[in-house]
């Protein structure tokens, strides 16, 4: 990408992380029509693609931001940029009832980031829309034991731990 490109999509960005920290329909609005106009130019270019499907997300029309995250898949992203897209492209087929498409998404997510707790929660949330609860609580008390601090919930990290991944079990 060259610079000058790289110096409009990062102005892009900037104006939709404030679109969104502000919840200000009118910055994602012109953030989102920034993009378009730069996609127009450079219609196979996957981050702009990507960055559409954020924006759409942003201002609440996730349908409409399916199909930029899946081009932007498609065009090649890559790296931390492939690894939000996967959540958020997981994520927007779960709130649109798209379960299945959901699980496959975020489990190649997990697969490729199997340190992104975000990636592993949505991934969860997912299972349980599928009526596959037992994974779906492993998945979630694993991640829960594995990040808090709280000192009544550690005391109990051996026994939670184990109860996580054999929750149908009984003595």
């Amino acid at each position: 990408m060259d610079q000058k490109l790289r110096e409009r999509l990062d102005k892009a960005i900037a104006l939709r992380e404030e679109g969104r920290a502000k919840q200000d329909m009118s910055i994602l609005n012109e953030a989102c029509t920034v993009l378009m106009k730069m996609s127009e130019e450079y219609p196979e270019n996957a981050e702009i693609n990507y960055q559409i499907g954020i924006a759409h997300d942003n201002s609440g029309f996730t349908k409409e931001a399916i199909t930029y995250y899946v081009k932007a898949i498609e065009q090649g992203l890559s790296g931390a940029d492939l690894e939000r897209c996967l959540l958020g492209l997981g994520s927007s087929y779960r709130i649109t009832g798209q379960y299945d498409k959901a699980v496959e998404t975020l489990q190649q997510g997990v697969a490729k980031f199997p340190e992104h707790r975000g990636l592993q929660i949505f991934y969860s949330m997912a299972l349980y829309n599928t009526g596959r609860y037992k994974e779906a609580m492993e998945i979630a008390l694993m991640n829960l034991m594995e990040t808090t601090n709280d000192e009544k919930l550690q005391y109990f990290k051996r026994g939670i731990t184990y109860y996580a991944q054999h929750l149908d079990e009984t003595w």
